[in-house]
């Protein structure tokens, strides 16, 4: 009798065979409690984020070896293959490739975002009503192989769509969007690739307040109130200048080609009723597998900012956020746990009765309450708007609007309640002195 999905005996025998356990929403984070003195001063390079970029991979690879043509080969006509109904025809010929002659972490990524791609393309070509509840193991094999190889989930990521999938036209030119483009790409053209490259400078804009957070553990690590304080200061600014680089969604992202286009290609198959028993990966496992779609709650940038603020949010929120932890990097997850491990920085403001740290932490979460704020308003247009517009036409585009997730984010949320949450805790952090 084979174990039941849920059941413990299930997921252990599951992570025995892929090297990485099925998505399940009780997953817990640990706090980790170490000594002050044990604690060695943060570094970004430990973690494998880079001074420059961030969380982005820099420069990503656009090539892989030539063993693996035929995968080139469908990732680079995926939008016609997907738009002509034949690219599920096209992956049942591919070869069975062994992952073997990927030599590097970077071609591992390259691989990794090539098999998400497909992937996505093979289950909702013929959209939601038609999901492909099989892969077939000469595309599930390799992609499990090279997703337990770099620890993170078999289905299209935050680190895929974003981190990897990116370059520049001249790389001596400063990143903007003029500048970028993307790898690979779904149906939905210059609002997709809008979508993908405004999230790719969001990531960039988000660097210097990276840097300050480092900055600003160090300074509680080695105590330096100035140096403490001019952290928090340009956290804040760079914080606003999320919020504004966001704003570009507006400029080139059509809201009704990213509802009813390009949010289908990022659904998953966890909490998504158009797959409510998730997806068979062919020579993987005999039952369904569940995980959970594209979310921008996988950008490790505000789970580092939440832990350093010491943003506590409600329950439910903080079960999915821990959830959207597993579909990071190793080494971006290993980042936000050593910041949650560090002395907290609350604690340290309030013991030292400093006015001006106590100013500058409070206008860092208020400016983060705004982005979050604007964040409603993004999602507002993009996701419940142009819903109720959907509703009142008949559908145009291939392959359709996702009906079951119509008030859901990809990542399976019910998201202006989720994201309302989430903004309405950040502000609870606002700090008193008689606190």
């Amino acid at each position: 009798m084979l174990p039941q999905p849920g059941s413990l005996v299930y997921l252990e025998s599951l992570s025995l065979r892929t090297g990485f356990t099925a998505d399940t929403s009780d997953k817990i984070m640990e706090p980790q409690s170490q000594n002050l003195k044990t604690i060695p001063l943060l570094s970004l390079g430990r973690f494998h984020i880079s001074e420059e970029y961030g969380f982005l991979l820099p420069n990503p690879l656009k090539e892989l070896p030539d063993h693996y043509r035929p995968w080139m080969e469908i990732a680079n006509k995926l939008p016609h293959l997907i738009e002509s109904h034949q690219l599920q025809a096209q992956v049942d010929k591919m070869p069975l490739l062994t992952c073997q002659f990927l030599q590097s972490y970077r071609e591992q990524r390259l691989a990794h975002l090539v098999l998400s791609f497909i992937t996505m393309g093979y289950v909702w070509q013929k959209g939601e009503t038609q999901p492909k509840e099989v892969l077939p193991r000469n595309l599930a094999l390799p992609f499990v192989e090279v997703s337990r190889n770099l620890g993170i989930p078999p289905i299209l990521v935050h680190a895929d769509l974003v981190l990897t999938n990116w370059t520049t036209r001249d790389p001596e030119r400063p990143l903007e969007i003029r500048n970028l483009d993307v790898i690979f790409s779904f149906p939905g053209e210059e609002s997709l690739r809008g979508f993908i490259l405004v999230t790719v400078l969001v990531e960039k804009a988000a660097v210097p307040g990276i840097k300050a957070l480092v900055q600003a553990v160090n300074a509680i690590l080695q105590p330096s109130q100035n140096s403490l304080l001019q952290a928090l200061q340009r956290l804040r600014l760079c914080i606003q200048d999320i919020t504004r680089t966001l704003g570009q969604m507006h400029d080139y992202v059509d809201p009704d080609i990213f509802y009813a286009v390009i949010r289908i290609f990022l659904s998953g198959w966890k909490d998504n009723p158009a797959m409510p028993v998730g997806l068979i990966y062919e020579g993987v496992s005999p039952e369904p597998l569940k995980y959970s779609g594209g979310s921008a709650a996988q950008s490790t940038v505000l789970h580092a900012f939440d832990e350093f603020l010491g943003i506590c949010h409600s329950k439910e929120s903080a079960d999915f956020l821990h959830r959207m932890r597993e579909y990071m990097p190793p080494s971006h997850k290993a980042f936000i746990e050593e910041i949650h491990s560090t002395p907290s920085l609350r604690d340290h403001i309030l013991s030292s009765g400093n006015g001006q740290l106590l100013t500058a932490y409070n206008q860092c979460v208020e400016a983060l309450a705004e982005l979050r704020s604007y964040h409603i308003t993004v999602v507002t247009k993009y996701l419940i708007t142009a819903a109720t517009k959907a509703k009142g036409r008949r559908p145009n585009y291939v392959p359709g609007p996702p009906l079951a997730l119509e008030e859901r984010g990809t990542g399976g949320t019910v998201v202006l309640s989720f994201l309302k949450s989430v903004r309405d805790k950040t502000l609870e952090a606002i700090l008193h002195q008689s606190d």
